[in-house]
Parts: structure tokens; C-alpha cells; sequence
């Protein structure tokens, strides 16, 4: 059964902005700061996500594929990613990632983009508050190669002709470019080649032969802590004082000015330091518990993320997503760099058709129908996580079941998928998708979903637990 969810909203405040030097933090009481400190925390939780990931993936010297690549260089993973890679939650199973992070305050980067021979690909473009303000790809901009310049929010010069121009709300950008393979070493080869002539040029060496520069690596980051938890685990004074500084370099949108004025009644201004320590002590008292009260709103939020669909929580509302800073902050937490749901839809979830939490303890089979797969344009997968949307290990080394793989139908056409941490019987194995011994989550990816699914028509069967 389906039914639909109402979008939690952030109240706002009717307030015009304030000016940087007017912040009477001394008028807020102590439950006034809490609240308004939550408002901040959801508002800036996917910025200072973003800053946590580009800092963990941008300290090297040379691009090295999943640990990352400096500032305006592609990185690029030449294999799928497997157990243990912690810095992106949710990261799939299906195509080669091929991510830069940009820094757009000097001058404008020329992103090239070859010959797709007709291969699935996109390239997705979010901004520093993780909007996906531009998608070039298969489907929206073809197979022909192309050129962009990608400019800054400040940048008003002239381009080279046939330069497309994308302009950024934000200073930083972060590519996160993937590609389809099958996953066979002749077919993997070619999408390195693909990879290979993807190219990122500063506007002032466009049209020269360009050698990217090493990158900077003199700041130490934590690259065994997952980021999520890194963040997760900041205090008021850390987690606030970031948000601030980056809120230069990536101003709020307009329409975000009267949540950005409650800000700088609790000490928070874009640019300006932030010090719990000259604050009114009553504000700073409610400033540090905010933290934890704005996770809990943001976990809050998964039931009223989207439509529930047999138990699948199918969000429609990825990519981009206005003044709706609860739906933006929970898309952070749980897969931080999602699409826009006409280039990826994710429904996910917890649950069996009747309700009671996945958990390896029990088997479980997923059913679709004899004409009823997935309906998508591109391809579609099922992923296996941990509680904490990473991949779980196991002895096939298998972490996600695709629609390109040679999976068994039964006599009428349909198709079940096993879901259970020990192996079913050998003819099974291959619709078999391993579970760890606990809890899990399952996400279910359709790339360039079909207008059935876009719209609802179409609905992923419940998991159904088998006795």
C-alpha cells in the first residue's frame, strides 16, 4: 500500500536579514538558543558535511582514485568499490565514480567531456549546500563530447567561444561523476579510456597544454574515522564555527534570508569568527545542545522523507530542494551526493512488508513480477548495507544485485532475489545477496527511472520474510 508523506519544513522566522555587525545575542534566552541552534544545525549540516569530505578527499599530492585528488582534478576509481570504503555514505555498486572537487573563488574551470559511444554516464554538479544545479550526461546532454565552463557565483568576464557556460551558487563544487560498466575486464577497460580523457582546465590554461600542480597535503585529516561520524560527533563550537566560515565562500541562497538573520541573533554570521566563549552564557548553554537535538530532528525526518511504498521509502525530492532544509539534511546523512531523481531515484529500506527491522538473523526474498522489474531507461540494482549505509563483507565479495546479472526466473517469468546472511541452495546463489548478521538496510537504485516510476505508478515490492 502507498500513501503519501508529508514534507517536514524548518519553520522560519518572518525576519529580514541583519546586518554582520548587529548580532544581540544577549536578547536570546537559554531554550530560544536551543531552538534556533537546532534551525542551524539541520540548515548547515550538508555545508559542513561537504567541507569534512572535500577536506578528507582533496589532502594528497596526485589523484589516487578513491582516497582522491587535489583541488580541480578528477579522481578516478577503476574498480567498484568494496567493503571498507567509509568516506562517502551509501556509495554504489554499479558504476566507476570519476569526482573533483572544485575551487571556482580564482577563475572558472573548463570541464571536457569526450565521446560517450553511446555508455551511460553523468556528471552531476552539486553545490558547497549539495544542490545539483547542473547534470550533463547521456541523458540530458548526449553522447557527442562537449566543453564547460564552470564559474563562480562572483564571476562576470568573458568565455572562449563554444565554452558552455554552468555557473555554481557556490565557490565549492563537487563532480561526482559516475559511469555504467558491466563490470568485465574488456568492458572496465573502456570506461578507463572514458575516464582517462575526462579533463579539468583552469580558464587561464584553457587552449595550452595544462599540467595540473601537486596538490597541498600540509593539513592532517582523519582517513580512518568515516566523515559522517566525524561530523556526527562535533560540538556546538566546531560544527558552528565551520558552517560560518564556509558560508563565505558558499553564501546562502536568497531565499534562505530570514533563517540566516535567526543566525547572527546566536552569534552566526557568513565570514565572521564564531566563539561560544563571548556569547551571552545563557545563548551558549542552549547553543550546546544543539547539536544533538539537530541530529535527532534529521534522523526524525526518514518516515516523512517521502512516499512509503510496501515498506520502501521512495523520496522524489533529491538534488534539489529549496527552503526544504530537513529534507536536504537527511539526504546528506544517508546518501550525501544523491542525483536528481528524473537521472536516480533510491528508495530504501529497513523494514519487511509487515514492518519489523531487516536483521541477518532471518531470510527474506524480494519478488517482482513477471514484467514488473524495475523501470528504468538506464539499469536498475539492489545494495546491501550495514545500519550504517556501508557495504558489509562477505565471502562472495558481492554487494549488490543488478540487472545486468545472469539472475534465475521462475517458470512464470518472475524474479526472486534471496536476502540472508548464510547461503541458499546452489541454484539460488546466483539471486543471492549476502546479509551481515544484524541489521541492514537495503537500497534499491534505478537509474533514468521511467515515467512509472517517477510518477508511482509503479511500486517496489515489500521484502517479504520467509518462515
Amino acid at each position: 500500500m502507498k500513501h503519501r508523506a508529508i514534507l517536514t519544513l524548518v519553520t522560519l522566522g518572518a525576519l529580514s536579514a541583519a546586518p554582520s555587525h548587529a548580532a544581540p545575542a544577549a536578547k536570546v534566552g537559554e531554550k530560544e538558543a536551543l531552538a534556533i541552534g537546532t534551525e542551524a544545525y539541520v540548515y548547515g549540516y550538508p555545508l559542513v558535511s561537504m567541507e569534512m569530505t572535500k577536506r578528507k578527499l582533496t589532502r594528497v599530492a596526485k589523484p589516487a582514485g578513491l582516497k582522491g585528488a587535489p583541488i580541480n582534478q578528477f579522481a578516478h576509481a577503476r574498480e567498484f568499490v568494496s567493503a571498507g570504503f567509509t568516506d562517502v555514505v551509501a556509495p554504489n555498486n554499479d558504476t566507476l565514480y570519476s569526482q573533483a572537487w572544485l575551487d571556482l573563488s580564482r577563475e572558472p574551470i573548463v570541464l571536457h567531456i569526450p565521446e560517450s559511444q553511446g555508455r551511460y554516464f553523468l556528471m552531476p554538479m552539486l553545490s558547497g549546500w549539495t544542490e545539483v544545479f547542473a547534470s550533463p550526461g547521456t541523458r540530458t546532454t548526449g553522447a557527442q563530447q562537449k566543453e564547460f565552463a564552470i564559474v563562480g557565483p562572483s564571476f562576470h568576464g568573458k568565455l572562449p567561444a563554444g565554452l558552455t557556460a554552468i555557473r555554481a551558487p557556490t565557490n565549492m563544487v563537487w563532480i561526482l561523476g559516475r559511469t555504467y560498466s558491466s563490470g568485465t575486464p574488456a568492458d572496465l577497460a573502456r570506461v578507463h579510456a572514458f575516464q582517462d580523457a575526462l579533463s579539468l582546465t583552469p580558464l587561464s590554461a584553457y587552449g595550452t597544454r595544462y599540467t595540473p600542480p601537486e596538490g597541498a597535503v600540509e593539513q592532517e585529516v582523519d582517513r580512518k574515522k568515516p566523515v559522517v561520524d566525524q561530523v556526527n560527533g562535533m560540538d556546538a563550537q566546531a560544527f558552528f564555527s565551520m558552517l560560518a566560515a564556509q558560508m563565505k565562500d558558499d553564501p546562502p541562497a536568497r531565499a534562505d534570508a530570514p533563517l540566516v538573520a535567526k543566525l547572527a541573533r546566536i552569534g552566526i554570521v557568513p565570514g565572521q569568527p564564531f566563539d561560544m566563549k563571548k556569547l551571552d552564557p545563557a545563548v551558549a548553554r542552549g547553543l550546546k545542545g544543539a547539536p544533538k537535538a539537530g541530529l535527532q530532528a534529521i534522523k526524525a525526518h526518514e518516515q516523512k522523507a517521502g512516499d512509503m511504498e510496501n515498506g520502501w521509502l521512495v523520496s522524489r525530492k533529491t538534488g534539489r530542494y529549496g527552503t526544504d532544509y530537513l529534507q536536504r539534511a537527511y539526504v546528506a546523512l544517508i546518501g550525501l551526493g544523491a542525483n536528481r531523481h528524473e537521472d536516480a531515484m533510491y528508495p530504501v529500506t529497513r523494514v519487511d512488508e509487515r514492518g519489523h527491522r531487516l536483521n541477518g538473523t532471518q531470510r527474506y526474498v524480494l519478488h517482482f513480477n513477471a514484467g514488473a522489474m524495475p523501470p528504468v531507461q538506464g539499469f536498475w540494482s539492489v545494495t546491501m548495507y550495514d545500519e550504517k549505509m556501508f557495504f558489509v563483507d562477505n565471502a562472495l565479495d558481492r554487494y549488490a544485485i543488478h540487472s545486468v546479472d545472469q539472475l534465475q526466473h521462475n517458470a512464470d517469468g518472475s524474479v526472486d532475489l534471496y536476502i540472508q546472511s548464510t547461503s541458499p541452495a546452489d541454484e539460488k546463489v546466483s539471486n543471492w545477496l549476502p546479509a551481515p548478521k544484524g541489521e541492514f538496510a537495503l537500497m534499491l537504485r534505478m537509474y533514468w527511472p521511467k515515467e512509472s516510476a517517477v510518477k508511482g505508478t509503479w511500486e517496489p515490492p515489500g521484502v517479504r520474510r520467509m518462515p
